[in-house]
């Protein structure tokens, strides 16, 4: 998420649009507030026109947060069970980023980015050579499942293996083809404490693994 944008945002105020059900459901007080079609709206610099007009109440302007989440592409939705609104990425579980620390971790746009989405942060071994590219994660016993998202990038990845580190138990073996995109890796990691990730690259290939959508669970 594009942290210093949204936050500026969100000190001139927003609200979110829900359905009649969601509303009638809610403690809502009414207020007299009012349309503010004439503000004018730039986001890192560049005009954007809100399908919805701002409102202007008690000299506070309130943006549609849908139209905030769609200026700054990140997505956005209502959880009605929950009476929750959810802002970025939702994952099932927690996201290996939690704790993660590897010199090919990175945050750099020009690197996050696959097949046009950006991941924020990931895993991208780009290094020359065949190799090993592995990391070591740390799930200490907490979780059942891990669920890996990786890419093959330039080489197929004929040996993707996932080992409980202590034991040298191997619990995974795949390969990741570089024309099926971004593949799902599922692995029982049940009394794992830590686990040996590694990919046998070839020379020329890299590995791509967003760090914010691999979980546990």
């Amino acid at each position: 998420m594009k942290k210093k944008t949204m936050a500026a945002l969100i000190g001139t105020g927003m609200f979110f649009s829900m359905g009649v059900g969601a509303f009638a459901a809610s403690n809502l007080q009414p207020i007299q507030a009012f349309l503010n079609p004439g503000l004018k709206i730039q986001v890192n610099g560049q005009a954007f026109a809100s399908k919805e007009a701002p409102i202007t109440y008690k000299n506070t302007t309130y943006l549609p947060l849908r139209s905030m989440a769609d200026a700054l592409d990140v997505p956005v939705r209502y959880n009605a069970a929950q009476g929750t609104v959810q802002i970025g990425e939702q994952t099932a579980g927690v996201p290996i980023a939690d704790g993660f620390s590897n010199m090919y971790q990175t945050k750099d746009p020009d690197k996050t980015v696959y097949n046009g989405k950006n991941y924020k942060e990931v895993f991208y071994d780009d290094a020359t050579g065949k190799r090993e590219s592995s990391f070591m994660l740390y799930p200490k016993k907490k979780y059942a499942t891990l669920v890996l998202q990786a890419a093959a990038i330039d080489q197929d990845i004929e040996k993707f293996v996932v080992l409980d580190s202590d034991t040298r138990k191997e619990l995974k073996s795949t390969a990741v083809a570089r024309g099926e995109g971004l593949k799902t890796i599922t692995v029982n990691i049940s009394g794992s404490n830590s686990l040996y990730v590694y990919g046998e690259l070839k020379d020329g290939g890299k590995l791509f693994i967003p760090l914010t959508t691999s979980y546990y669970k």
